[in-house]
């Protein structure tokens, strides 16, 4: 069986996430999708848990898809749910040089560890959860930006926020 790991903090997951997280679905038996607190980012909109309901919520249609939420080392987490390789979504070269590092490090502490390494959609290479977060404070239309079946709920939620 082929397992892969797609991970990020999601905040919120983006149809760019999306895409790279089906496209790993596509080429693998198994993917588990883990979501990361990431307490160092900041402007943070969801908690954890939301965050990961939000991503259980726009991958419930993959059966080879499980999203769950793990606060250590990806490489560990990989490991443990039997993956051999994490599936990295790239949008430019900033990225790219950013997960060529980390990829070196996943495989320095789990020697076998690979890192696929996708690169972005067109359509979605300018997203990011930051442009997202943007366009739900200031009530812009999410359907370019979000998976549709989210964003109900990312509307609730940012209301509770707001209060």
């Amino acid at each position: 069986m082929k397992v892969a790991v797609c991970s990020g903090t999601f905040d919120p997951i983006t149809l760019g996430h999306l895409d790279i997280i089906r496209r790993a679905a596509a080429c693998f038996d198994k993917v588990y999708v883990c979501v990361s607190p990431n307490a160092s980012k900041k402007n943070q909109m969801f908690t954890p848990e939301e965050k990961l309901e939000l991503v259980k919520v726009a991958v419930e249609d993959l059966d080879n898809v499980v999203a769950e939420l793990y606060q250590g080392l990806l490489a560990d987490y990989a490991v443990e749910r039997g993956a051999n390789v994490i599936v990295r979504g790239v949008r430019n070269a900033t990225d790219f040089d950013v997960e060529y590092q980390l990829a070196q490090i996943n495989s320095g502490i789990h020697p076998g560890l690979e890192t696929m390494i996708l690169p972005a959609s067109p359509q979605y290479q300018h997203f990011s959860s930051s442009m997202a977060r943007e366009m739900i404070r200031y009530g812009q239309p999410l359907e370019k930006y979000l998976p549709e079946s989210i964003i109900p709920m990312v509307k609730d939620l940012w209301e509770k926020v707001r209060g």
